[in-house]
């Protein structure tokens, strides 16, 4: 089973959608720009304010070389990591910084929010900000270890890396008052790179925020070949050559294939470009999320385009199909180009900006020892040339190459040699497993709690530790807390101090409010109350003082009726289903006394002693526990409620017992 992407619906491997706390209505939308829905802006500022052009330019230069040997090897699921000079804008001064389409797959915003903390820890002169759609999802990555005063309205222009550490400036540093404004404007960037370049260490933002984002961003940069998959593929000759000197265009071809539509298709009835008379096999690259969208997506080819499939039970079927789908999405990208020039593709690999990069890579060590024109030397070769004209060599006002035209060109000066690609296809190394597509519920609830925070408890140790009075507690003390439009806050919050409640000064309030004889009174007889109004203000010929008097004596008139009423109901439904459903506090008296009553006849209720009162947490246990065993192990009301308030129940063994003396 695939994971889709929370915002597009895409498929996506374990651990790509943004888990972690969920959230919050109040969170979203904190710092929102003007972005696309799958987009990440990323920013770098002088941290003294007065950056100048040539300077930031240079900067540019020196992090995208200090960080090639990461980049080059990446595959981006739409668009890599750029850097471009930002000339000053109104009041956001100049920097350098860039915008990335990251698509279905959030790990690559997971992984320039690492690029940028790094940069900042590199060239500490820099501070940088980094926003999406959602805002400040850095904020939102720590949403349950926020200030209370941190608001989507105040908290642009507050977050920032700075020094490799994770910074906020607080609300008291940019206006001057003794009580936060909650509704206070957010500081300029001038006003906060100034706070960050003279007194940083005061605004480190605090341990769990700093915790709850590196959590996020930990393992990299081994992460990155971990998310990979290499799988076998039987390729046209030429997307085989095509790969093997741009790896990265295989993302191009699996959007293009997962994004088809009816027009892309015509293309796809003749292959001009890729026919599949000269196929060979070998060894594709991708990415989970990249492969988990291909490998999800069930199609047929059309009969025209020759591409056959041999049955599902052959032992290189799925090779077959995944070849089948990439050749589709290369045709797709091919039929789409301008078919312009390789020359003025090529022409970029032949300055000064070009031989300065290769310099600064060998001094890198980035080909790792390896002897210049073998073949590992030229793999990197190219996986660098491939990085430098996507991020390095593209002006801010250039129109970018379309992938199609890349793979023409790459076409077009590449020379294909079948028998090399035979001689590697008798012995390829084995492709990587992947059972990683499939999740079991139990995995999924592993990978949450672990997205929470939270470990899983044995069994046993869910049968020693939980207590029933914990979870009528924590369900009064849920019902005490106030809800607003906002939801309800649940009473765990680690933020939070413990629920209070001052039984006087509520019995005051209500005294106040309803009267001295309030107190003798029920929700019930308020009701009742309400059905004897007799003030009728249309009523001209009633006297104003007669009014008030009846109104005064009216509710010491209902008292002894209303209370014999209820009294009377009571007994009456004591004797019912509806009575007995309920555990009284003395419940072995009022079992007996139940059971005679109902031996005695309907007549003998006048003769019953004073009826034991309901026991209120017992009941709620009960039922709770009626509900989540009913829930047969399914997520339901009772385990959602109870989770979230950090109550967890152990599985109901009479039930488990049952199911397996039913089964055998």
């Amino acid at each position: 089973m695939t994971t889709p992407h929370p915002r597009e619906g895409g498929a996506l491997p374990p651990g790509s959608a943004r888990l972690g706390p969920a959230r919050p209505a109040a969170m979203e939308g904190i710092g929102r720009a003007a972005l696309a829905e799958d987009a990440v802006c990323y920013r770098l500022f002088a941290a003294t304010g007065a950056g100048d052009e040539t300077l930031l330019r240079r900067c540019a230069e020196v992090i995208v070389v200090r960080f090639a040997p990461l980049l080059a090897a990446y595959i981006w699921q739409r668009q890599p990591f750029r850097l471009r000079y930002v000339p000053p804008r109104g009041e956001t001064p100049a920097h350098v910084g860039g915008t990335t389409l990251f698509g279905d797959n959030v790990e690559d915003e997971w992984f320039i929010v690492y690029l940028i903390r790094e940069i900042t820890r590199e060239f500490p002169g820099l501070a940088a900000r980094i926003d999406d759609n959602d805002g400040e999802f850095l904020l939102i990555e720590a949403a349950d270890f926020l200030p209370k005063w941190l608001n989507p309205e105040n908290s642009d222009n507050r977050v920032f890396f700075y020094k490799g550490e994770l910074h906020i400036i607080p609300l008291s540093e940019t206006h001057e008052q003794e009580e936060c404004d909650l509704s206070a404007a957010s500081p300029k960037i001038s006003q906060a790179l100034t706070l960050l370049s003279t007194r940083s260490e005061e605004f480190l933002a605090a341990e769990p925020i700093r915790t709850a984002v590196y959590k996020r961003i930990s393992g990299y940069p081994e992460k990155i070949q971990a998310s990979f998959h290499r799988a076998h593929c039987y390729l046209p000759a030429g997307i085989a050559a095509v790969l093997r000197q741009r790896p990265s265009l295989v993302a191009a071809a699996v959007q293009a294939f997962y994004l088809r539509d009816p027009v892309d298709l015509r293309a796809c009835r003749s292959f001009q470009t890729f026919p599949p008379d000269e196929r060979v096999m070998t060894v594709v690259t991708f990415t989970k999320c990249l492969y988990a969208q291909l490998v999800q997506q069930k199609f047929v080819p059309d009969r025209r385009s020759g591409y056959t499939l041999p049955p599902p039970s052959h032992p290189q079927y799925k090779a077959y199909e995944l070849g089948m789908k990439l050749a589709h999405g290369f045709e797709i990208l091919c039929s789409k180009c301008s078919k312009g020039s390789p020359d003025s593709k090529r022409s970029v690999l032949s300055g000064p900006l070009w031989e300065r990069f290769l310099r600064s890579l060998k001094e890198k060590n980035y080909f790792k020892g390896e002897m210049e024109g073998s073949a590992k030397y030229l793999e990197l070769l190219h996986m660098a040339e491939d990085y430098f004209e996507q991020s390095v060599t593209k002006p801010e006002s250039s129109v970018e190459v379309s992938p199609g035209d890349e793979i023409l060109t790459l076409l077009q000066t590449t020379t294909i040699d079948l028998k090399e690609f035979e001689r590697e296809a008798a012995c390829l190394p084995p492709e990587d497993d992947d059972s990683w597509l499939e999740i079991t519920p139990d995995d999924l609830d592993q990978m949450l709690k672990e997205a929470r925070n939270e470990s899983l408890p044995s069994s046993n140790e869910e049968e020693q530790k939980y207590d029933l009075e914990a979870v009528a507690e924590s369900m009064k003390a849920f019902v005490s807390k106030v809800s607003t439009h906002e939801g309800a806050e649940m009473p765990w919050s680690s933020d939070e101090s413990h629920v209070t409640f001052d039984v006087d000064s509520f019995t005051k309030a209500l005294d106040r409010i309803l009267g001295a004889d309030s107190e003798e009174l029920d929700s019930d007889d308020l009701d009742e109350e309400e059905e004897f109004d007799f003030s009728d203000e249309d009523d001209e010929d009633f006297d104003a003082e007669n009014q008030r008097q009846d109104q005064k004596e009216l509710p010491n008139e209902l008292i002894g009726s209303l209370k014999s009423y209820m009294n009377e109901m009571d007994r009456e439904l004591a004797h019912t289903n509806v009575g007995k459903s309920f555990t009284t506090q003395k419940k072995g008296a009022s079992s007996v006394n139940a059971t005679m009553s109902q031996n005695a006849g309907p007549d003998s209720g006048a003769e019953d002693t004073e009826l034991a009162p309901v026991d209120v947490d017992m009941n709620l246990v009960a039922n709770l526990l009626e509900s989540y065993s009913a829930q047969s192990g399914l997520a339901g009301p009772t385990s959602n409620i109870l989770q979230s308030m950090g109550v967890y129940l152990p599985e109901n063994a009479d039930h488990i017992c049952s199911n397996k003396g039913a089964r055998e």
